[in-house]
């Protein structure tokens, strides 16, 4: 096939909201597909699913892991660099001569570890 006939095929095929084209073909297919039935072609990795139900249960981010790196490496913002928070943790790192990202990181800390579960998915999501 061309690529002018993928275009067309996508534009006459109406895909329902859990479905997608297939890369290679332009068949529709299940979203959770890794596999085209058409043509064969892997169209996500097996591990690629995976990764989506850490994301549903947190993603890979632990809390405790957050607490403990709050509190004893809060100075340096690794507790944020762990969150995915790089630019916050770049302003700790700048002013860890103060003392002052030290003492926020151990609030943080606590308040992190004293946070449930589906409250500490719900903000670092």
């Amino acid at each position: 096939m061309t690529e002018n006939s993928h275009e067309h095929r996508k534009e006459e095929a109406v895909k329902k909201a859990d479905e997608m084209f297939c890369p290679s073909c332009g068949e529709i297919i299940k979203k959770e597909a890794e596999l085209c039935m058409k043509c064969g072609v892997r169209v996500k990795s097996p591990l690629a699913s995976l990764g989506h139900e850490l994301n549903e249960l947190g993603g890979d981010k632990n809390k405790l892991v957050a607490g403990l790196l709050g509190i004893f490496l809060g100075s340096f913002g690794a507790h944020k660099f762990y969150l995915g928070k790089g630019g916050t943790a770049m302003w700790y790192v700048c002013f860890c001569w103060t003392g002052i990202p030290a003492l926020i990181g151990i609030i943080e800390g606590i308040s992190y570890l004293s946070m449930t579960e589906a409250a500490f998915a719900k903000k670092f999501k």
